[in-house]
């Protein structure tokens, strides 16, 4: 018997309409951009094509047809919907793309574009689903094989299936399904049958607890959110998954559970912080009562009390300004790191040991310099058992510019150089910029301010060249230090 061409007949049925076609094509996205690929050459308009799907029809490669890949990939995905009307509307939409709108995707509010892009988000939803929930049981026979039952609310067994043989690509496995079924053999290609009833399926296998164990052992009930649970793992799919039998359960038991968890925290702090000193109040009366302070000394010992701002009620400890009290050059960085929390002195870290080698090339030593930061606690966001830096907000900055201040009254540098925007803020405004103003010799308040980059954000780089270019630019704006120190000189004479 002659098979169907890809052709449109005439439609019989459509009141001898001449202008009316019953397009017959292969029912999966391939055959139908086939046919629909000739309907597009000879310019059928879309409301007189009607679409047939006709398995005895030959497939053969089509060309995209000069429409955006975009299409192609909602169509393929809009194809497996169940909805009878999903071959007239991916015409239709690749028909306009054609002949009237080649921008027409972008228009979300088109609806046929929107209808469209509904029907590919319901789809991607169903394969989202198909790849959770599905549960293979071992069948023994002649070969061990894997069969698994799972109702889809749209055709996706094709468009799903090679997920599923990348996944499982070392077994034997079917899925099973009430709209078709997929299956492979370990190698070659994967394969497809007719739709069968859950009968065909095993109802259980040896791994039924194994499941059930796992799946009490991952259940959290202090994060429990029914609503939550159901909208992800809808009540349909309970019935086919081993683990299900024990929701009601772990529902049922969550609060007491919670309520034991919380019993038995530990009440040491998990994340990776160092010990807590001493208390400041005993360390500065111990200090006042033994010693005599320089003014600087003093002010350290002030601000180790100093818990205005909620940065102080999470760091290790206050990380004051050090160096020579007498320092031509002052550097003010952000804020302290994770190191130099732990060890309780500024530049203590990565990015402190790639300022001090920065120092040297531009011929300066650390002795020569007074460093300190625009704010004195580490302010961090914990990540695991982690400690990850996290920008200060403004009200903490201006919380700190106390200390800060005065230390520049007590050192009275010639000149200060500024590491970073937030560092550069506390003596200019918010505006400035570091790609604008790094690199110049500023005169303010009777000394000379520069301007550069931080040394943590030279190695954030994202590789090793263009690290290397920072640094050589960061010890340039160095070099300029000993410049501004001269200018200082011959303005205090």
């Amino acid at each position: 018997m002659r098979q169907t061409s890809l052709f449109e007949v005439r439609d019989q049925s459509a009141d001898n309409d001449s202008n009316s076609y019953c397009q017959k094509f292969s029912p999966d996205f391939d055959g139908w951009w086939v046919a629909a690929r000739v309907c597009l050459e000879r310019n059928r308009d879309p409301s007189s094509v009607h679409w047939l799907e006709d398995p005895s029809c030959r497939q053969t490669a089509a060309r995209t047809g000069g429409l955006p890949a975009e299409f192609f990939t909602l169509a393929k995905a809009a194809s497996c919907h169940s909805n009878d009307d999903r071959w007239s509307l991916l015409y239709s939409v690749a028909w306009r793309l054609k002949n009237e709108q080649p921008q027409l995707l972008s228009l979300a509010g088109d609806a046929q574009v929107a209808r469209l892009n509904n029907y590919a988000k319901s789809v991607s939803r169903d394969v989202h689903k198909m790849k959770a929930f599905v549960r293979f049981r071992k069948v023994d026979g002649e070969s061990v094989r894997y069969v698994s039952w799972f109702e889809p609310q749209h055709n996706i067994v094709q468009y799903a299936a090679p997920f599923f043989k990348r996944r499982f690509a070392n077994m034997k496995w079917s899925i099973l399904t009430p709209v078709g079924c997929a299956h492979w053999e370990g190698d070659g290609e994967l394969w497809f049958s007719e739709a069968v009833d859950k009968t065909f399926a095993p109802a259980n296998d040896q791994f039924e607890d194994a499941w059930r164990v796992y799946y009490r052992s991952i259940f959290n009930p202090a994060r429990l959110k029914i609503s939550a649970m159901q909208s992800e793992m809808p009540k349909k799919y309970w019935k086919n998954m081993p683990e299900a039998s024990e929701i009601p359960a772990l529902i049922k038991q969550a609060e007491v559970r919670t309520q034991s968890m919380l019993e038995q925290r530990k009440p040491a702090d998990k994340l990776h912080c160092g010990a807590r000193p001493s208390h400041p109040d005993q360390l500065l009366n111990a200090k006042l009562a033994t010693e005599k302070l320089t003014p600087l000394q003093e002010l350290k010992l002030q601000a180790s009390l100093c818990d205005d701002c909620p940065q102080a009620q999470h760091a290790t400890q206050t990380v004051f300004g050090e160096g020579s009290e007498n320092a031509h050059i002052m550097i003010v960085g952000e804020q302290p790191g994770d190191q130099e929390d732990l060890q309780g002195r500024p530049f203590a870290g990565p990015a402190g040991q790639l300022l001090d080698n920065a120092l040297r090339r531009a011929g300066i030593s650390r002795e020569q310099c007074y460093l300190t930061n625009a704010v004195k606690h580490f302010h961090f966001e914990p990540r695991g058992k982690q400690r990850i830096h996290k920008k200060p907000a403004p009200g903490v900055i201006a919380s700190c510019h106390r200390w800060l201040q005065r230390e520049i009254e007590l050192v009275n540098p010639a000149i200060i150089v500024y590491l970073g925007a937030t560092a550069a803020s506390t003596q200019f405004s918010s505006a400035v910029r570091i790609s604008k103003h790094r690199g110049q010799i500023m005169q303010a308040d009777g000394r000379q301010h520069l301007i550069t980059a931080h040394p943590a954000s030279i190695l954030r780089q994202v590789n090793q060249e263009a690290r290397q270019a920072a640094y050589r630019s960061f010890v340039q704006d160095l070099m300029l230090v000993e410049t501004g120190i001269a200018h200082a000189m011959q303005r205090a004479q």
